[in-house]
């Protein structure tokens, strides 16, 4: 639902859980008991029961009886509650890990104030607390270690857990799954019409897993419908820290920001927005033709928008408090994304797609915003070609991945490290379309001209030295000898075949 709740549906949320016979695994009923430590054990054994027991929250609610469930009232107040000189929230969420979601809610419910902890469920890893796993055990708090039935239990279900088809809002009207997601979007992206109906607007979005009907009543929005059609993203907690972060800077550095831009929309309806601000950021070179003058973008706008697009589709959902980011720098733009790769980055060039978010990049697909056929980086690295760019590069600082584009700069003015990257993965690229680095191809991708053969003679030497590229037939001549990525040569001795 939104950052700020709304009162009535806190207080129907209240009177539910009331209204459950006892307290469950994922419901715990306190009055005015709200030590610290306690309340950190209870986030890490709530987190844990809510997803073996299948539910999006766990709730622990303060103002009401155990017993009973009779609402009495509170005087807890988590928001003026404080460890040492340390707010609560943030003593709690410091000694969390990983770092879930969860919101402190103040309401008042027959007269009398409750307050209501909402806890999202664990997901890829149990959470501990200041070091320890708890879980519930009946209606009582236990060490997650003394129960391993438990323990495997619930790694069986990280392991089945899709993040596409978690819960970013639940219980909620037709209207307002209507109200939080641009619906007209996601018939324009598949080219279908409008249906007639809320009803069969409604049955639509449900067939593609973008919302699914509520136990409780009403409908559920899932993270694939907000992450791909939010109007704005920023409605559904914590999906708004997902949103992609534009930000330009003067110069080569980090000091000095110019502009700085968050998108607003889900991936699918706002990416056209989205690649057009980049891009409208982006520096340009005037070219003169025959007839006209024209602006040609720096970097090729193919492959900002297949990294912008890798960059939102094979990010690591799991990783709390970040989002993918672009960073337009004076000669470069960065393009980073929670979350190792799946891929080791020498062979992003030629090795078969693979997702963490399969149905996400499948939806993307149909939309054609991206190919998911593992030609994406083989796109971005024929561009880089043909605009005679210095290689791109790909990182993978610690949790995350990045990749660099450079402005044109002449070979003269690049490092050794440019020009190997450069030689390697245009062997990569001749080799998936079947073809070899030779001296004649490498003096087309860096302009070199025939006379000057011997230039890229130096760079295929160093290239092999580095050990970037391997001969492909040891018995040529100088003249026609060819070359592969060091791995290609290895496959081929195994399998007996050439590219």
């Amino acid at each position: 639902m939104s950052n700020d709740r709304p009162t009535d549906y806190l207080t129907s949320l209240v009177r539910e859980l009331c209204a459950l016979p006892r307290e469950t695994e994922w419901l715990e009923f306190k009055v005015d008991e709200a030590e610290p430590r306690s309340i950190g054990e209870y986030l890490s054994a709530l987190a844990n029961a809510a997803a073996l027991a299948g539910k999006a929250f766990a709730y622990l609610v303060w103002g009401v009886v155990d017993d009973d469930h009779a609402v009495v009232g509170t005087t807890f107040d988590p928001h003026s509650a404080r460890v040492g000189n340390e707010e609560l929230e943030s003593w709690l969420l410091r000694l969390l890990e990983p770092r879930i979601d969860f919101r402190f809610f103040s309401v008042e419910v027959e007269g009398r104030r409750v307050v209501l902890l909402e806890i999202a469920r664990a997901a890829r890893h149990p959470v501990r607390f200041s070091g320890q796993e708890f879980i519930r055990v009946g209606t009582y708090k236990k060490k997650l270690r003394d129960f391993p039935e438990k323990e495997r239990a619930l790694w069986r279900i990280f392991d089945q857990t899709l993040f596409e088809d978690g819960v970013a809002a639940e219980r909620l009207a037709s209207d307002d799954v209507l109200r939080l997601l641009d619906y007209p979007a996601y018939f324009d992206l598949l080219q279908r019409p409008l249906p007639a109906n809320a009803e069969g607007i409604l049955g639509a979005l449900a067939d593609d897993r973008l919302i699914r009907r509520c136990d409780a009543g009403g409908w559920d929005i899932t993270n694939l419908g907000a992450i791909l059609f939010a109007k704005r993203l920023d409605a559904f907690h914590p999906l708004g820290r997902k949103t992609l972060r534009v930000i330009q800077y003067r110069g080569s550095g980090r000091t000095e920001a110019l502009r700085e831009q968050a998108g607003e929309k889900g991936y699918a309806c706002g990416f056209e927005g989205l690649i057009g601000y980049i891009n409208g950021l982006l520096p340009a070179n005037e070219v003169i033709g025959q007839a006209l003058r024209r602006s040609v973008l720096m970097f090729p706008e193919p492959a900002v928008r297949e990294l912008v697009a890798n960059a939102l589709i094979h990010q690591d959902f799991f990783v709390t408090g970040a989002g993918p980011m672009v960073e337009i720098f004076d000669g470069r733009i960065e393009i980073t994304n929670p979350g190792e790769p799946l891929v080791d980055t020498q062979r992003f060039v030629d090795t078969p797609p693979r997702s963490r978010n399969e149905v996400l990049a499948s939806f993307m697909r149909r939309i054609q915003i991206c190919e998911e056929r593992g030609s994406g980086i083989d796109k971005v690295v024929s561009q880089v070609e043909l605009f005679q760019l210095p290689a791109p590069l790909f990182e993978v600082p610690v949790g995350f991945t990045r990749v660099v584009l450079f402005a044109h700069r002449p070979l003269s003015a690049m490092d050794k490290a440019d020009r190997v990257r450069a030689c390697y993965l245009h062997a990569c690229l001749k080799y998936v379309t079947r073809g070899f680095l030779t001296n004649t191809s490498l003096r087309e991708r860096f302009g070199i001209e025939e006379r000057n053969s011997a230039k890229a003679s130096r760079l295929i030497r160093e290239a092999v030295g580095a050990g970037a590229i391997v001969q492909h037939e040891r018995e040529s001549s100088r003249r026609l000898r060819k070359y592969v990525p060091w791995w290609a040569e290895a496959r081929r001795g195994s399998r007996k075949d050439s590219p």
